[in-house]
Order: structure tokens, then C-alpha cells, then sequence
């Protein structure tokens, strides 16, 4: 299937639509790594180091692998400074720091309903 660009009707934006760009978005938005990235860089600057330590359980691939996409829907700034060896630095752009605020959402719904969430998994496996 192919996604279809988006020519600024709001129809190609919905994200119900299997060839919609929104969808492709969506998807790559979506995932554990992604969220936990842009939760990690918050209003930082961080290398690339910092933020594997501060993600726990990523992938050095995993991880070049989401700031890639990342980067390529204008949610990350990446700036390489010509030093031996490479120093390379992440920056949420102004839509990153916009999905942000969605994200410390999520984290705050989850704090929240934490223990009825373990409550419903303990009854559901019994």
C-alpha cells in the first residue's frame, strides 16, 4: 500500500484511513522507544550516550533506528560537530516539544491509574 502525500485537506490527515499520512505518522509516533525518547530529551540537549543511559533497555540500533525517524518527521533536531570523534547532539524541535506535552500526558494517565491497571491484570490471570 502506498501512503499518499498529504496536499492539506483534512481528509488526507485522517488517521482512520489505511493510505492516510496521518496513519504513517501515527505509526511511527506510537511505538515504546519513540515515546520514551522524546519523554528523555524533554527541553535537553542530549548526546546520543546520554540518552541511551537515560532509556533504559534500548538497543544501540533501536535507538538509531528511532531518532532516525524521528528526525525525519521534524520531531528531532540532530547537529553534528566536526570533532575527532564526532560529537552529535538531539534537540526536540517545536512540534517535538508540542508532541512532548502529549507524551507527559500519557505518563501522568499511567502514574495514575497504575494500580487499578495491576489490580485488572491480577483479576484477568486468575
Amino acid at each position: 500500500m502506498v501512503t499518499k502525500q498529504f496536499p492539506g485537506s483534512p481528509d488526507e490527515a485522517d488517521v482512520t484511513r489505511a493510505d492516510s499520512l496521518a496513519r504513517e505518522i501515527f505509526s511511527d509516533i506510537a511505538n515504546k522507544w519513540a515515546l520514551l525518547i522524546i519523554e528523555a530529551l524533554g527541553e535537553r540537549t542530549r548526546r546520543f550516550s546520554e540518552l541511551r543511559g537515560d532509556v533504559e533497555g534500548i538497543s544501540h540500533k533501536m535507538l538509531t533506528q528511532n531518532l532516525r525517524m524521528l528526525e525525519r518527521n521534524g520531531l528531532v533536531d540532530r547537529r553534528v560537530y566536526p570533532t575527532v570523534p564526532p560529537r552529535v547532539e538531539y534537540t526536540l524541535t517545536g512540534p517535538g516539544r508540542a508532541l512532548r506535552a502529549t507524551v507527559d500526558g500519557m505518563c501522568a494517565w499511567t502514574h495514575r491509574h497504575l494500580g487499578h491497571i495491576e489490580a485488572s491484570r491480577r483479576r484477568f490471570g486468575a
